[in-house]
């Protein structure tokens, strides 16, 4: 297996590293470059391509901590309603994110339930709609976005949902974040849906699941590269004694071991997102992916922090935002303990 970026890969991850580093409005300058449009089909005046290249936007978001939504809007939207959606779906909900005009979201968490796979909100039909109950966690940009893509159980297995955040019997309630994001918990009161907000439903919650894990890895694969550029930069120009720090022994050790991590979680994150856009089984190294990232990047940021001194615990410090935006992914995550007993489980299964 190769994973050394294609020329349009590389040039994608240029561009948006461009974009990122330079625009005042980093989100409408994202659209304008065409980077929200890199999914969609060419009928809808996008450029076909998939996971691979929106991941390379995703990382550069992360490297640059840069406060926009795209992993909303991208991995929990563009992504999955191009590859499950009708033609009409993807005509209606994808051209408007492309322009930054709109954005997309879903809700994968129930309470003590991360990217819960039989979930407990429910469907059920009445008078030739369907009705949705239950609580969804976490929801990313649910107020601001045009549709929530929203799992549910049904009679007949579970489906996904198209579900308009300002529908009769939806009920919002804003939740705290490390980095300030908006989130919200989903309360779904006999919301009614109809037939044409149902996403392709054989398969499509664990396609979601998919696109969420890859999504979040690549923006977290960013997070831990920016954060360990920011921390070597400080180190090689903060002098102690005359000399700079990095020269020191222990800080060389320390600044060691947070390289370690990023290139292991990169390897992981590159092997996952690999395997996905090229049509293979990626479950098992999406799962290893996320536990190292769970694992490994929360202790990385520490010692980033540490390395840094005071100036580390300042909120207005750039490092503030990449250690708060890994708190919230991690969150989203499920935590290193979860997605451990995920790969215990794996484990258990294959046995």
């Amino acid at each position: 297996m190769d994973f050394t970026l294609d020329d349009t890969q590389a040039e994608i991850a240029a561009l948006a590293a461009k974009v990122l580093g330079a625009a005042d409005d980093p989100w409408h300058a994202l659209a304008s470059s065409g980077l929200l449009a890199l999914a969609l089909p060419p009928d809808l005046e996008g450029d076909g391509l998939g996971v691979a290249e929106i991941a390379q936007v995703l990382t550069e978001v992360g490297r640059a901590a840069a406060p926009v939504p795209a992993y909303a809007a991208l991995a929990l939207g563009v992504l999955p309603i191009e590859t499950l959606g009708t033609p009409q779906q993807r005509a209606r909900l994808l051209p408007p994110v492309a322009a930054g005009e709109a954005l997309l979201t879903a809700a994968l968490h129930e309470p003590s339930a991360p990217l819960v796979a039989e979930p407990a909100t429910t469907a059920r039909a009445r008078d030739g709609k369907w009705l949705l109950d239950g609580v969804k966690t976490a929801v990313p940009s649910a107020s601001e976005a045009t549709r929530i893509l929203t799992p549910v159980s049904t009679p007949h297995g579970t489906a996904v949902y198209l579900v308009d955040p300002h529908a009769d019997g939806v009920t919002l309630v804003p939740t705290p974040t490390s980095a300030g994001t908006p989130e919200y918990t989903v309360r779904l009161d006999n919301v009614a849906v109809e037939e044409t907000d149902l996403l392709f439903d054989r398969g499509a919650v664990a396609a979601l699941h998919r696109f969420a894990l890859a999504g979040a890895l690549a923006v977290g694969d960013g997070l831990l590269a920016g954060a360990l550029a920011l921390t070597v930069k400080h180190i090689g120009e903060r002098t102690q004694f005359g000399r700079p720090l990095a020269t020191f022994q222990a800080v060389a050790g320390q600044i060691a071991d947070v390289y370690v991590a990023t290139r292991t979680v990169h390897l992981a994150v590159t092997s996952a997102v690999w395997r996905l856009a090229s049509g293979l089984d990626a479950d098992a190294d999406l799962d290893i992916a996320a536990y190292w990232f769970a694992q490994e990047t929360p202790r990385a940021l520490a010692t980033c922090h540490h390395l840094h001194g005071g100036v580390g615990v300042d909120e207005t410090y750039p490092l503030h935002r990449y250690s708060s935006a890994v708190k919230d992914l991690g969150r989203a995550l499920g935590g290193a303990t979860h997605r451990l007993g995920r790969l215990g489980e794996r484990v258990v299964g294959a046995s």
